[in-house]
């Protein structure tokens, strides 16, 4: 049995007929599989995509990353992407066409059977993060009235083997859901009990309007691995899989990184981001924080007479904005993620406010005592001489850290809080930003410190 290290080594050095052995293997998980058709150039991998029977095809495709699902279509010709088109889940279909947009995404909904175009029609209806978008309409129900042995065979004649199947839902002949079964109550269990025997009378489901952020929490406070999706009627609609929770997820996190970092969210990895795009997904943010800076120099102009009456003030500016910065981002990051994770709501805005004045308070000091004690060192060991008044000096900047490391954590605190107030992402008040504006009135606060403590002497 040839391994998966061995055809990846011969598919490397050109011998694509090597990919038959995984048309033959079961072993081989399609994920693998897909990992290696990402690795091919186009040509060889369509190649290789039509050696497989149709239903590896279909499995394997399910795995493949987006842009190459879009470009093994544009190459399969019509008839063999409407097959796949059709055969697929019914979440991982709307995934693929929810990526097309305009005329492209017309021409793809074409393609479709009467039944599935309808249900994507109507998936499509709802908004892009709510759960209607990851719903899989692949369930197997049976009646609370049935024997297990009778639902075994109910569910053998009139379902099929999917990942879905791992929980059997109870229904009326209404269709409304009464109750969730997992598969292993109907093994461990007598064939002549009666389903209702077995229902735990329990059920947690989500609604068709909920977002998929709501369905992440349930997911994780539930330790579920799928859940039932229903109307306001109650009626099943269909379920949602762990894997299709942890996949939003993940473009979720990955999002507000990028965003966190200065960058607008890529609308695929990294490494299949055109360059182009890349530079103006880049560029807009650093037009925003370069402009911002600006007035870092402004400010600095402002207080030239200062600097040039005491130019040793100027030696701490780097200092100086850089735990301003440093302290926002720390605090900005902290909230962000908390607010994401739901450990905290906009109504804690006091909370976080008096924490984060507090931290401000001890980390400044904390930073102030160290700047202080440096000033003093390097004066007392004659490292470098700062002049008669190097005790105000140090003072000054004992001060002037105190200051800007508590209005550095208050900014980055309160920013995200005001952002998600205005419904707007608070990821967007990135670590360059905060930074950014910690800059600016850090200066204004550093040469105000100065010039009261320094006012008679340096200045």
């Amino acid at each position: 049995m040839i391994s998966l290290n061995e055809i990846r080594k011969k598919i490397m050095s050109g011998d694509i007929s090597s990919l038959l052995h995984i048309s033959r293997e079961s072993n081989i998980h399609p994920s693998e599989v897909a990992k290696l058709f990402n690795e091919l150039p186009l040509d060889s991998a369509i190649h290789a995509f039509q050696s497989f029977p149709s239903k590896k095809q279909i499995i394997v495709f399910s795995y493949l990353d987006i842009l190459l699902q879009k470009k093994l279509l544009r190459s399969l010709g019509k008839e063999r992407a409407t097959y796949i088109l059709n055969k697929l889940s019914s979440d991982d279909r709307l995934t693929l066409i929810n990526s097309y947009k305009g005329v492209e995404r017309s021409h793809i909904l074409e393609l479709l059977e009467d039944k599935q175009k309808k249900a994507t029609h109507d998936m499509l209806g709802f908004p892009k993060e709510s759960v209607a978008r990851l719903v899989n309409t692949e369930f197997a129900t049976i009646s609370g009235e049935m024997t297990i042995e009778k639902a075994n065979e109910h569910l053998r004649n009139n379902h099929i083997d999917s990942e879905t199947a791992n929980v059997i839902y109870v229904v009326d002949d209404a269709g409304k859901l009464i109750d969730d079964i997992p598969v292993r109550r109907l093994v461990l269990n007598t064939p002549e009990k009666h389903i209702s025997e077995i229902m735990d009378g329990y059920c947690v489901k989500l609604d068709i309007d909920d977002s998929a952020e709501e369905a992440i929490t349930k997911f994780r406070e539930y330790d579920r691995t799928v859940l039932p999706v229903t109307n306001s009627e109650n009626l099943l609609l269909g379920v949602v899989t762990i894997d299709d929770v942890m996949d939003v997820q993940e473009r979720r996190d990955t999002k507000e990184m990028q965003k966190f970092g200065g960058v607008e969210s890529l609308e695929y990895p990294y490494v299949q981001t055109p360059f182009l795009s890349l530079i103006k997904k880049r560029a807009g943010w650093l037009i925003i924080l370069f402009l911002g800076e600006m007035l870092t120099a402004t400010a600095m102009g402002y207080f030239q007479h200062e600097i040039e009456k005491a130019v040793v003030l100027s030696l701490f500016i780097p200092l100086i904005i850089s735990s301003g910065g440093n302290s926002g981002s720390q605090a900005a990051t902290l909230i962000i993620r908390a607010m994401a994770v739901k450990e905290l709501s906009l109504r804690d805005w006091w909370y976080v406010m008096r924490r984060e004045l507090l931290s401000g308070l001890t980390l400044g000091a904390l930073l102030g005592s160290i700047g202080f004690l440096r000033i003093t060192a390097w004066q007392k060991f004659h490292l470098w001489d700062y002049g008669q008044h190097w005790l105000l000096l140090a003072i000054t900047i004992f001060f002037s850290l105190i200051g800007i490391v508590m209005w550095g954590t208050l900014s980055g605190s309160m920013i995200p809080m005001v952002l998600k107030r205005c419904k707007q992402d608070p990821a967007a008040s990135s670590a360059p930003f905060v930074a950014t504006l910690v800059d600016v009135t850090g200066l204004i606060i550093y040469f105000s410190i100065a010039a009261i403590i320094l006012k008679g002497t340096l200045l």
